[in-house]
C-alpha cells in the first residue's frame, strides 16, 4: 500500500508541477511565487508560511519549516527533487549535503573535503574526479559558492 501511495504521489508531482520545473530545473524555494510553491503535491496550506519564513540559509532551516507542517520525510525527498533552499558549499553541513536528493554518504564526504571552494568550477572539477558530467549538473542545481 506504502508503495502505491509513493508512486502515486510521484506522478503527481510529475503532473502538476509548475512549469518552470517540468525541464527537470530546480526551483529556489528563496525565489518562488507562493503559487509555483502552492502547486507541489501537499504545499499549498504552507505555502504563505514558507514564503513568509524567507530567506532560507540553508536545506535544514527549509526542512524544519516543512517537518514542523507535518510534511512526511517520503513527500519531502519528492519536494527536494523540484524544490530547494540553496545550499552554500562553504558553509554546508553533513546534514544540509545528505538532503539533496539521492546523496549517498560517500559523496557527502567528498562534497566536504574540498572545503573551502573557491568557485562553482572547482566544485565541478573535483566532484567531476567521482560521478558523470550529467550528475556533477544535476549536482551543482543544489549548491552554490558565494562571492568572494
Amino acid at each position: 500500500m506504502r508503495t502505491k501511495f509513493l508512486a502515486l504521489l510521484a506522478l503527481l508531482a510529475v503532473a502538476v508541477l509548475p512549469a518552470a520545473a517540468q525541464d527537470n530545473g530546480v526551483i529556489n524555494v528563496n525565489t518562488a511565487t507562493e503559487a509555483q510553491i502552492s502547486a507541489f503535491p501537499g504545499l499549498a496550506p504552507l505555502a504563505a508560511t514558507i514564503v513568509a519564513k524567507r530567506p532560507y540559509a540553508s536545506p535544514t532551516a527549509f526542512d524544519a519549516v516543512l517537518a514542523a507542517g507535518n510534511i512526511a520525510p517520503e513527500q519531502r525527498k519528492l519536494i527536494y527533487t523540484r524544490l530547494w533552499a540553496p545550499l552554500n558549499l562553504n558553509t554546508s553541513t553533513l546534514e544540509d549535503i545528505m538532503l539533496i536528493p539521492g546523496m549517498s554518504r560517500r559523496m557527502a564526504d567528498e562534497f566536504r573535503e574540498y572545503k573551502p571552494y573557491r568557485s562553482i568550477g572547482q566544485f565541478r572539477y573535483e566532484i567531476g574526479k567521482y560521478v558523470s558530467k550529467a550528475e556533477v549538473a544535476r549536482l551543482e542545481q543544489y549548491v552554490f559558492v558565494p562571492p568572494r
